[in-house]
């Protein structure tokens, strides 16, 4: 008797021109070359967007390494057809993880950091004021869609048009959403 009774799949073969989905459907079969070809492709421009919101490149060392590893664990749970914007949700939610972490350990805790500890940069701050405060709190009871033009445009700091592209709308969708999303904010928040 076999030690693991079950069968894995056969991972598809892949190459440099296989499309984002066949490269996740490879890497949930367990094809580290997908993974690898997945890496070579995203990883360049998710590390440009996360430095975009956090100044320790070791941060963002860090959440883009918890990021591909998530996908390596979760890529079987993939629907969709946006790995894209997968990916990015993946890899913000990582970095602010971290940072949480990073903060817990001195921030509010009565324990100064050193003077070797990172101090957390002033948009860190806020950003996670965002997602703990009446802010984060009213972000979250948005629905899916609007949260997502939010967040791609307000906290992410995009043009209507990356956002766009992100999240495979057409730019007046993004507007329209946008604008909705802050009515709604706005309501919230009063």
């Amino acid at each position: 008797m076999r030690p693991f009774p079950f069968r894995r799949r056969a991972a598809p073969d892949v190459t440099a021109e296989s499309g984002d989905a066949d490269l996740v459907a490879a890497v949930a079969a367990r094809s580290t070359a997908a993974l690898r070809i997945l890496h070579q492709r995203h990883a360049p421009w998710l590390r440009a967007r996360l430095a975009r919101r956090c100044a320790d490149a070791d941060a963002v060392d860090d959440a883009l390494q918890e990021t591909f590893l998530a996908v390596w664990r979760s890529a079987d749970g993939f629907r969709g057809d946006n790995v894209a914007g997968w990916l990015w949700t993946i890899a913000v939610r990582r970095l602010i993880s971290a940072l949480r972490g990073r903060g817990s350990r001195w921030v509010g805790s009565g324990i100064e950091p050193d003077d070797n500890s990172p101090v957390a940069s002033a948009e860190d701050v806020v950003l996670l004021g965002v997602e703990h405060g009446d802010l984060g709190a009213a972000l979250n009871r948005l629905s899916p869609e609007l949260r997502a033009v939010i967040e791609a445009t307000v906290l992410d700091g995009l043009t209507t048009r990356e956002a766009a592209g992100l999240l495979g709308i057409p730019e007046g969708t993004v507007k329209t959403r946008a604008m909705r999303a802050r009515a709604r904010l706005r309501e919230e928040l009063s």
